[in-house]
């Protein structure tokens, strides 16, 4: 009989240690995602949140024994080293950063998932309110902006942010009540997040 049981990051790290090539694709396709999503919300580039994914891939590659599982999870361990490793582009790239991602052809590309894509209408309103709430999230300084993506939108319990960002569960618990507050802030007030963004006249549908 086959056995489906659904292998763990510990076994998986085992094996991958060992040479198993199987064992970190399947880890990969488990945490890219997450750690690319998270990367987007803080640094507001897609470039840099593909750099920072594959720089967190390989630095697991080449040192996965680094990883201590009495510390917490290995996912917390992953966030924790995209996390620095934003913060040093951010730290290099102080120029202005997109708060929009555009496709090929100039479309807007939303941070959040589009739903009701037969309704013209309400599609325009969930890009504007993705548009809004992208904004908002890249507006927060980074103490705060980092445990918003880590709790709000990538889900973790505030034990796993702790472990990600090296910081007491207490902190973490206090930054996400003041960074909920600066977003409510942000999002009373829209015209203040990107008054001068070129893309705004484009979403200003069915007025």
């Amino acid at each position: 009989m086959r056995n489906t049981t659904t292998p763990s990051d510990a076994e998986l790290l085992r094996l991958m240690i060992a040479g198993d090539d199987q064992a970190f694709a399947t880890l990969y396709r488990r945490h890219q995602g997450a750690l690319y999503r998270f990367a987007l919300l803080m640094s507001g580039s897609a470039a840099v949140a593909e750099d920072v994914t594959q720089e967190v891939f390989l630095l697991l590659i080449r040192e996965a024994q680094r990883y201590d599982p009495a510390r917490g999870t290995l996912s917390a361990y992953l966030y924790g080293a995209a996390r620095h490793r934003v913060l040093r582009h951010l730290e290099r790239e102080r120029a202005h950063v997109p708060l929009i991602e555009e496709g090929e052809n100039g479309e807007v590309v939303p941070i959040i998932p589009l739903l009701a894509q037969d309704d013209p209408f309400v599609d325009c309103m969930r890009q504007e309110m993705s548009k809004l709430v992208r904004q908002a999230v890249l507006a927060l300084p980074p103490r705060y902006r980092e445990v918003v993506v880590l709790c709000d939108f990538q889900d973790l319990s505030y034990a796993e942010a702790a472990v990600a960002l090296g910081c007491a569960v207490g902190t973490i618990s206090s930054r996400l009540c003041r960074g909920h507050a600066l977003l409510l802030e942000r999002l009373r007030a829209p015209d203040k997040l990107n008054a001068a963004s070129p893309d705004a006249e484009s979403l200003r549908c069915f007025v």
